[in-house]
């Protein structure tokens, strides 16, 4: 046999090996990257949610964030004058929390104001009255709410503003509600417009 030809299928027989080579190393790292393979862990990387705090509930006592470990915390940040989207998400945790049965006293459901000026302890105190008697509402200095929202990434900001009154106004805000793990650090989070059926599971698949 010809010496050329010989070196040709030795090249050929290299592209062949090498070809599926690299076919089975793709395969495994797709394989790796779907859970497919025993022993292989897919690395999922949680957000950066949370921190400590020091605020005032609607009782007038100073809590921490650690006053709260121990349960899971269900947290919403929002305001008493708000006119939908907050009634609107507290009714919802409402109304998933006594779907949940008994896991619901696992739960620990926090309201913070993004609007302390107004919201006082007496203030959210009297409008939690209208939603599940576990929700906790949480004031504080203006310093201590923008450091709270900021951990959590939460934006709030003046929207409309009635110039003969400087406290009639209305405040944009994230309207995300976070679960916390009973350590403290973030869990999951749940969307507006979910319902309270979906809201019960997805917290349950978290329990």
């Amino acid at each position: 046999m010809p010496i050329k030809r010989i070196y040709l299928y030795l090249a050929l027989a290299v592209v062949v090996v090498l070809a599926g080579a690299g076919l089975k190393y793709f395969e495994n790292q797709k394989r790796i990257a779907s859970g497919q393979v025993p022993g292989a862990q897919v690395k999922t990387v949680k957000p950066a949610i949370g921190g400590a705090f020091t605020l005032t509930d609607h009782n007038g006592n100073r809590v921490k964030d650690t006053s709260f470990h121990g349960k899971y915390t269900l947290m919403f940040f929002g305001y008493t004058y708000c006119p939908d989207v907050c009634p609107t998400t507290l009714t919802t945790i409402s109304e998933a929390l006594d779907l949940m049965g008994d896991d619901a006293k696992k739960i620990q459901p926090l309201f913070i104001t993004v609007d302390p000026e107004r919201d006082k302890p007496e203030d959210l105190k009297s409008y939690l009255e209208h939603f599940h008697s576990s929700f906790v509402g949480l004031t504080g200095t203006r310093p201590e709410i923008d450091k709270i929202t900021k951990s959590f990434r939460i934006y709030a900001a003046k929207a409309q503003e009635n110039k003969e009154d400087p406290e009639d106004y209305l405040m944009d805000h994230s309207a995300v509600s976070y679960m916390m793990r009973p350590d403290g650090s973030f869990e999951t989070f749940f969307s507006h417009g979910m319902t309270a059926e979906s809201i019960a599971i997805k917290i349950k698949d978290h329990l």
